[in-house]
């Protein structure tokens, strides 16, 4: 297959032969004559250049055409690969969405557990100190309790003691007197 250059090449030869062929004679009296071998044979170079400039002028239409095609047809897979990264797009976006909902709505009501959490466990640690020490006043007042039982217990042992031994003074008095 002839490269452009290449026809090129070929076609300035003719057309410098054509610029070339050209040839005017003159008669004896000065006019100038045609010769008619010369005419057509220019005839022949004009014909032969423009079958040449018909023949790479379709050539080049030829060549247009096939560009053209192989455009168009990258053109299609072009649009066919957008089609199919758009569906692509959409089913992942589909995929993650759910998920993605999901995760909102548990991060959400985490964030409301915890902050309904917190008044929780200051109103816990605050019963835990209140607890602690209604605890030690308890166990205070208890030891104080048994404290004075203790010593209740005593001063009624010693109470009892004392009457008794008054009591046995009164009846041996008593007894002395008879």
């Amino acid at each position: 297959m002839n490269t452009p250059k290449h026809q090129q090449q070929q076609q300035q030869p003719q057309v410098v032969k054509v610029k070339n062929s050209g040839m005017v004679s003159y008669n004896n009296n000065g006019s100038p004559m045609i010769d008619n071998n010369d005419e057509d044979r220019d005839e022949e170079l004009t014909r032969s250049a423009l079958s040449a400039f018909r023949a790479k002028e379709e050539e080049i239409e030829k060549k247009r055409k096939e560009v053209s095609d192989k455009v168009q047809a990258q053109l299609g897979r072009v649009e066919e690969e957008t089609k199919r990264l758009v569906e692509i797009r959409e089913k992942l976006e589909t995929f993650v969405d759910p998920a993605g909902k999901e995760v909102t709505i548990v991060r959400k009501k985490i964030d409301l557990v915890n902050r309904e959490l917190k008044p929780l466990g200051q109103s816990c640690q605050r019963k835990e100190k209140e607890y602690k020490e209604a605890l030690d006043a308890f166990n205070a007042k208890s030891k104080e309790k048994a404290q004075l039982i203790t010593k209740l217990m005593e001063l009624v042992s010693e109470s009892e003691k004392l009457r008794m031994k008054k009591l046995e003074e009164l009846s041996k008095h008593i007894e002395s007197l008879h």
